[in-house]
């Protein structure tokens, strides 16, 4: 039902869409944030501001500052709230990452210990996790110029961080599919408007305490998209909730304790003009 879905919404956009665009390119262009059926929807593959200028423009305001956390990096920026969705700006206004935060009170206890410190930093009542899109280094010191900023696009790498000093412990993420294979990230499915997914040393009989909450997202052997998983019910309205049958089109194998895990928050990151057009 959900592909057949698909095929409509790739339809409609083939229609609408600017820029079409098959090849898949080596820049990241743009950044846009949650999956829908409907790639029309104003909920749907939504822009992100790419300026710390047009963040305030668009309503978001900032929440921290380079500095003001040991464990936080960058300047971050939340719209109505919403700590599931933090954006992270450089010292010179640019782009550099991306953050979601969950409140360390969650009913189901999650995260658990095993996550807490790597990748979930805590700072006053939330859990971060943060991705950055240039070495993390740079984003409280120098910054990008605007020229610099322009000729790379939203960024140059992905870095996850895992650990409590931002710029040490974030690991950076190979750009090819080809340089991904030799780690501990599993080769997940393809699922179309996404890509094909890894996901950190899935096993079937694994424990959920350990279920690493990141997964990437590779499109014509290339890194252009990547996304969070959360075991956790959360409500903001940036955040996917698949239900557990679709589990299985997503991750091989399935871990047998996700499927009593209860409702899932996942937010897929896109760093694409037009992610409705990636087809893995």
């Amino acid at each position: 039902m959900m592909r057949s879905l698909l095929v409509v919404a790739l339809a409609l956009c083939a229609v609408h869409c600017n820029g079409f665009i098959f090849r898949h390119g080596s820049k990241w262009t743009n950044l846009k944030v949650t999956w829908g059926i409907n790639p029309l929807s104003s909920t749907s593959f939504v822009a992100m501001p790419l300026t710390e200028n047009a963040a305030k423009s668009q309503g978001f305001q900032k929440i921290s500052d380079c500095g003001d956390s040991s464990g936080l990096h960058g300047i971050r920026y939340v719209k109505d709230n919403d700590m599931n969705l933090i954006l992270i700006y450089d010292v010179q206004g640019h782009i550099a990452g991306i953050s979601a935060a969950v409140p360390t009170n969650m009913a189901n206890g999650w995260p658990h210990a095993f996550l807490k410190g790597h990748p979930f930093i805590k700072s006053g009542n939330h859990h971060h996790i943060s991705a950055y899109f240039v070495d993390p280094a740079i984003i409280c010191a120098s910054g990008r110029t605007t020229a610099l900023y322009h000729q790379q696009g939203v960024g140059t790498d992905l870095y996850i961080q895992n650990g409590t000093d931002p710029i040490a412990d974030s690991i950076k993420i190979p750009h090819l599919q080809s340089g991904v294979t030799s780690t501990h990230w599993t080769k997940g499915k393809c699922f179309p408007t996404m890509g094909l997914h890894y996901w950190y040393n899935i096993r079937k009989d694994m424990s959920c305490d350990e279920f690493y909450p990141s997964f990437l997202l590779y499109n014509g052997g290339k890194l252009n998209a990547f996304g969070w998983a959360f075991i956790a019910d959360l409500t903001s309205s940036r955040l996917e909730h698949p239900p557990q049958s679709a589990i299985s089109g997503f991750m091989n194998p399935v871990p047998d304790c996700l499927l009593n895990a209860g409702k899932l928050s996942t937010m897929h990151i896109y760093l694409s003009d037009n992610p409705v057009l990636d087809t893995c």
